[in-house]
């Protein structure tokens, strides 16, 4: 497809530019954007803030009773998800109150990302209207989960990952240790060093820092080896009913009446039902980190080709790595889509096929969830379908991120191939 149809006219083009590149207005545009995303969560109540609930529910407990999640007992999310899961409780006296301390640190974090973004590159301010643009679409499941916490986080160290590589480590640790998708950036940050000294220095340092942090503390929390428990917390679970892998499933219930999707009361999900989607479920778990060590050695091999395109390697790397943590993943939550939402500033022209692809993919889990969840849980068939094919664009985007990491490693140069081989 050609790029003419995705072309403005230079004189338009120069005057939206220098519209968009108003600071004011992009405030302005932040403000309206998040205050339709809270309203909108507001209006769903607890079908968005249910979750929430549960994290009061946690942190209260803790306050009261001395018992704590990861120090006392076993928990879904890593040891630092605990700071954010506290600190609302901290400032209010009950879940209402909670949840407006919740919303508003969601806010502020996002705001903070949004100006690091802003102030990034020539194109930053553009990238900050697409990322908000993306809240629009993906709807108020954003401030209504933890993703929301860890996603500005994503979106900071994908900024300053070729600027500076120890702090975009380290932000992506620290979200690492709160929700592990973040690790996607460590990951693709690894792949793309040039010498072990680099690798170590980059990456293996502030990521150990961050890392024995958390865990030294936790350790003295009294958490032994439960510091590390969350790593085997989803071995029990089937498909979640919305996962990619639950595709197949989701589609065959509709002339299938056998097909199964009953609500899992421990973990608080829907699930297929059977033999056959436990299987499914078995192979996704090491499915997943056999697609985490292609990517990475697929971008690994494109970097070493290409040094002069590194920077959208890294983008990519990561890019491709938080789609595998989705597309190979057995529990699918709609706010997992928020990972593939944060831009970074690329060095090259801006991607407009998968940057609307992204759009449109976060538009459809808004309309499935919270708009036509119990539709879908029904077996409707038309938002059957529109799960189907928001799961079908995942794997698209995913299959188009590798590709293009592997394309640009296929288009090296005769002097860059050379250097590369050479460790020059």
């Amino acid at each position: 497809m050609s790029d003419t149809m995705w072309r403005v006219p230079t004189s338009n083009r120069s005057r939206l530019g220098a519209l968009l590149s108003s600071g004011w207005l992009l405030a302005v545009g932040f403000v309206a954007v998040h205050a339709w995303v809270i309203a909108a969560a507001i209006r769903w109540g607890y079908t968005i803030y249910g979750d929430v609930t549960l994290y009061e529910w946690w942190a209260r407990h803790g306050l009261q009773t001395g018992q704590w999640p990861v120090l006392d007992y076993d928990w879904v999310y890593p040891a630092l998800a605990l700071v954010p899961v506290v600190l609302p409780a901290l400032l209010s006296a009950d879940v209402l109150g909670y949840e407006i301390v919740w919303t508003a640190m969601v806010v502020l974090l996002d705001a903070a990302a949004t100006v690091v973004l802003a102030r990034s590159t020539r194109r930053g301010t553009l990238a900050a209207w697409w990322w908000l643009a993306f809240l629009v679409a993906l709807g108020p499941i954003f401030v209504g989960r933890l993703d929301g916490v860890v996603a500005p986080l994503i979106l900071v160290a994908l900024v300053v990952a070729t600027t500076r590589p120890r702090l975009a480590v380290a932000v992506a640790t620290v979200g690492a240790w709160i929700k592990i998708a973040p690790g996607a950036v460590v990951v693709a940050l690894a792949a793309t060093r040039r010498s072990v000294r680099e690798l170590v220095d980059h990456v293996v340092v502030p990521g150990a820092v961050v890392s024995a942090a958390v865990v030294g503390l936790a350790l003295l929390g009294g958490a032994g080896t439960r510091a590390l428990s969350v790593f085997g917390q989803q071995d029990s679970r089937t498909l979640q009913a919305e996962s990619v892998a639950a595709t197949w499933f989701s589609v065959l219930r509709l002339a299938d009446p056998t097909v199964r999707i009953d609500y899992n009361d421990v973990i608080y999900t829907y699930e297929v039902q059977g033999a056959a989607a436990r299987q499914v479920a078995d192979a996704l778990d090491w499915l997943l980190p056999l697609a985490v060590l292609a990517i990475g050695a697929v971008t690994w091999w494109s970097a070493r080709r290409r040094p002069d395109h590194v920077p959208d390697v890294v983008l990519l790397g990561a890019a491709a790595l938080l789609l595998a943590l989705i597309v190979f993943n057995k529990v699918g939550s709609p706010q997992f889509v928020a990972w593939i939402g944060p831009p970074g500033p690329s060095t090259r022209r801006f991607w407009w096929p998968p940057a609307v692809g992204v759009l449109l993919t976060a538009l459809a889990t808004q309309v499935i969830y919270p708009v036509a969840y119990g539709p879908f849980l029904g077996g409707e068939p038309w938002i059957v379908v529109v799960a189907a094919l928001r799961n079908l664009a995942l794997v698209v985007l995913l299959v188009g991120a590798v590709w293009r990491i592997a394309q640009l490693g296929l288009r090296a140069s005769a002097p860059h191939a050379v250097a590369a081989s050479s460790g020059t």
